[in-house]
């Protein structure tokens, strides 16, 4: 099963990274908070990461701030397309479906249910 990880990055500003594993590289979006069952979060898609990171804790080169590990652990894709994707996550802080949307406004939401 691919892995997944929720890093907490306190640089340029606080916000959370959520990473899916996707081949040799992890798909990512930066989130405004850490994500919590039964609420919306807004997301911005980001660039992708190194895989790495699903095992990483500690500073960012280039002065960039520090990443600490908020949730990690397997997932299953359920959809996956350019403004869709929906996963089933299997973490230890979080067990739900995590659906990410890009809306009519061109940004993301992020609904976690349980």
């Amino acid at each position: 099963m691919p892995r997944f990880v929720i890093l907490e990055h306190d640089y340029p500003e606080r916000h959370w990274d959520f990473m899916l594993e996707a081949g040799e590289k992890l798909r990512t979006w930066k989130l405004s908070s850490p994500p919590q069952i039964g609420k919306t979060v807004s997301a911005q898609l980001s660039f992708d990461h190194r895989i790495v990171y699903l095992d990483y804790e500690g500073p960012i080169s280039g002065n960039r701030g520090t990443v600490v590990r908020f949730d990690k652990g397997s997932f299953t894709w359920q959809q996956e397309s350019d403004d869709h994707v929906r996963v089933d996550l299997l973490g230890t802080v979080l067990i739900c479906v995590a659906d990410l949307r890009r809306e009519a406004d061109g940004k993301w939401r992020l609904i976690v249910t349980g």
